[in-house]
Order: structure tokens, then C-alpha cells, then sequence
């Protein structure tokens, strides 16, 4: 993709949805500090590199800056945190980490002005409050063709202690969001991250389906903005981009666990236990 941008795909949900740990998972690592919280920043831009952090302006001035200095960042006065990372996933897509939608300490325009630049969205619901009314209203003004690229994740789905709960909290969420995601989700995104090599727990978190859909999506978005330099809306004029013809793109690819002909990526999981990320590979 040389010639083109890889696909951008927001990590969007309220306070304490999971969105952190979710690009945790993908990431392989903690993209920030410890002790740095992204609800308390400008949304942070996740791309493939080495290269020095940096913050850009509302009037699209950059300035580079320190990742134990993110939080003394003017969250009014910041567009976006650029941060760069030589993690796998980042080698075929960027990832955008949004601040909580429903924070009552920050604007909605901090995160409004970046949404120009998604193609697609994983949006993180609570499972013991999911799909709330705040949710489904800002999702409203997604349009359609960043919706039908997205995934819902319903997270923390173990805090659910019995199956009938489960079921129905998954049938009302599937009825609610009907025909408004690519694909919906129950997920257990701490078990994922304590799966190591185990199949079964990676499978049984709810991961494997997720990152199944997940490499898929990103090939189909991979295959609409091959020719398109900007994201495939236009969100200051509400207005679709033709889709580009599908380019021979072949985005490697997310690998679950136990796969045999490729090591797991070690790291500690946020509870200190090691835990292993999904690993990029070539189809």
C-alpha cells in the first residue's frame, strides 16, 4: 500500500467500555504509560513506526511530545496524538483510540473533529448496561457506510454470571442494532488477554470469532481505500466517496493462538499475568 493509506478503524464506547484494554489485545502492549489514561487525552492515532510522538493542533500545528508528559496535553486544544508503535496490526491498519463519549468533563467536539477521518469503527458496550440510549444516539450519526464496515463488542460479557442472562442480554443488543454493524460480538476481553497459548480460553473469551470478522474487515476496507487517499466519507459535507475498484491487497493477517507455523507475541497482560497478542501474518 505504498501508494495509498492504510485503513483507519476507531476504537469508540463509553467510560470504561474497554476500549484501553482492547488495544491492549490488538496492540500486543500498552500503546501508553501506566499511569497515562486515554478517557483523559485527545484521541490518540496509533500508526506503524519509530518515529517521535507529536500532538496536532486545532489550527493542524504539530509539536512533538514526551509519553510521561501526555496528560499536561490541552485536551480543547488538541486535535489528535500521533503515537507510533512496530506492532503487527499496525502494519495494515491505524488505529484511533477515542476518548469516552459519555465523559462529562470533555467536550464532544474533541472527539467530533477526528471522526473525518474513519473508516471504520469497534464500538465497546458494557454487557451489564449495553446498548444504552447515549450509545445509540451518537451512533445515529455515524453514516451508514462507516457503520457497515463496524463491529460491535460486547464486553466483559463473563460478568454475566448465567447463560439465559447471556442470551438475552445478546438478543436485545442484536435487536436494538439491527442492520447498524457489520458484525456483533460478545467478548471477555481480560480472558483473551490471559488466554496465552490456549486455545480453547482464546475461543471460549468470545476472541476468535471477533478477530476472524476483525481480518476480514480490514481486508474489505483495505480493498475501498486502496484508491482513495481520503477516509470513504466525507463527514464535514455528509457525503459518500465513490468506492474505488477492489486493488490486489493482500493485508497479512491477525493469527489466533496455538496456530503452528508462527510464535505468539509475549507480554503482560494488565493484571501482571503474561498473556499473548493476536499475531499479524500474511494470508
Amino acid at each position: 500500500m505504498s501508494a495509498t493509506r492504510k485503513p483507519r478503524i476507531a476504537l469508540m464506547g463509553e467510560f470504561s467500555a474497554g476500549k484501553s484494554t482492547l488495544s491492549n489485545l490488538l496492540l500486543g502492549a500498552r500503546p501508553l504509560p501506566e499511569k497515562v489514561t486515554a478517557t483523559r487525552l485527545s484521541p490518540v492515532w496509533m500508526s506503524y513506526g519509530t518515529d517521535v510522538p507529536y500532538r496536532v493542533d486545532v489550527d493542524g500545528t504539530t509539536e512533538p511530545v514526551s509519553l510521561d508528559q501526555l496528560e499536561t496535553i490541552p485536551v480543547d486544544e488538541t486535535r489528535v496524538i500521533r503515537l507510533f508503535m512496530e506492532a503487527d496490526i499496525l502494519e495494515v491498519c491505524d488505529l484511533i483510540d477515542f476518548p469516552g463519549i459519555s465523559d462529562p468533563n470533555m467536550s464532544s467536539s474533541v472527539w467530533e473533529r477526528v471522526l473525518t477521518e474513519v473508516d471504520a469503527v469497534i464500538w465497546c458496550t458494557h454487557a451489564t448496561q449495553a446498548w444504552r440510549q447515549s450509545e445509540a444516539a451518537v451512533w445515529e450519526t455515524i453514516p451508514d457506510m462507516v457503520r457497515e464496515n463496524s463491529i460491535l463488542l460486547i464486553t466483559r460479557y463473563d460478568k454475566l454470571t448465567s447463560e439465559n442472562d447471556r442470551r438475552r442480554v445478546f438478543k436485545r443488543v442484536l435487536r436494538e442494532t439491527d442492520g447498524m454493524f457489520g458484525g456483533t460480538f460478545p467478548i471477555s476481553l481480560i480472558q483473551a488477554l490471559q488466554a496465552g497459548d490456549d486455545y480453547d480460553k482464546w475461543d471460549a473469551s468470545g476472541a476468535g470469532a471477533f478477530v476472524n470478522h476483525l481480518i476480514d474487515m480490514i481486508q474489505k476496507v483495505t480493498d475501498l481505500s486502496a484508491r482513495t487517499p481520503e477516509p470513504l466519507y466525507n463527514f464535514a459535507n455528509g457525503t459518500s466517496l465513490p468506492a474505488p475498484a477492489a486493488a490486489s491487497v493482500t493485508p497479512r493477517r491477525v493469527a489466533r493462538p496455538l496456530d503452528t507455523d508462527r510464535t505468539a507475541r509475549q507480554r503482560p497482560a494488565p493484571d501482571g499475568d503474561p498473556g499473548t497478542a493476536p499475531v499479524i501474518r500474511t494470508s
